[in-house]
């Protein structure tokens, strides 16, 4: 059996900036974190509205007046977790300088996050694993989430290149999808694996990437 931790209370629930949410909102707050934190162990395909009840102590329909659909339920969760991914990986790196700097921060933060999902999951992984032969709404919305952050991982190489950090003419395209195929490899040797010399094997990779770019 699959335990979940109880998700954080509704009275705590506030939006990004910071205003108190009303008590609808809170409700459907703390159910998306326990959704999430159910389909970070089980996956999208986990969730259920009735086992979201069970896990909020709330009736089904309590559930379902905030989510009419599984499936609207699953979208909410892969939003949440876009907006918690950009909070914790991509906005902290933009405090760097353009370029190499923020590039290698985005890399730090996003091999941290990989780690700190070895015991739970990670829904743009699991969910493409779910979704990837299955056209909808919760695929098009999980697309859409990765090629966001795939847009601004081959954003911060160009700006390398052009602050002169990586060879003029360098493959950016190429470059980012090298450095996704490291998360992936991390993702996989410290999940399934659980080979503890992971995070040092991707981190190299990330400097001979960078090392066979250089101007």
């Amino acid at each position: 059996m699959t335990t979940v931790r109880r998700p954080r209370s509704a009275a705590s629930a506030t939006p990004a900036a910071g205003k108190p949410l009303h008590k609808g909102q809170q409700t459907k707050a703390a159910i998306v974190d326990a959704a999430l934190a159910l389909a970070s162990q089980v996956g999208l395909e986990g969730l259920s509205i009735g086992a979201i009840a069970e896990i909020m102590q709330m009736s089904k329909s309590g559930v379902f007046a905030h989510f009419g659909s599984r499936e609207e339920l699953q979208i909410s969760v892969v939003n949440e977790y876009h907006q918690r991914f950009e909070r914790d990986v991509f906005m902290p790196a933009l405090k760097q300088p353009r370029g190499l700097p923020r590039l290698r921060m985005l890399f730090d933060n996003w091999m941290r996050q990989t780690s700190t999902e070895i015991d739970s999951g990670c829904i743009y992984i699991s969910g493409a694993v779910e979704f990837d032969d299955r056209p909808g709404p919760v695929r098009d919305v999980l697309v859409s989430t990765v090629n966001t952050w795939q847009a601004a991982m081959h954003r911060a190489v160009e700006q390398s290149v052009e602050e002169g950090h990586l060879r003029a003419g360098a493959d950016a395209g190429q470059i980012a999808f090298e450095i996704h195929g490291l998360i992936l490899a991390l993702h996989y040797e410290a999940r399934f694996l659980r080979n503890p010399q992971g995070l040092e094997r991707a981190r190299q990779g990330f400097n001979n990437i960078i090392a066979r770019n250089a101007p």
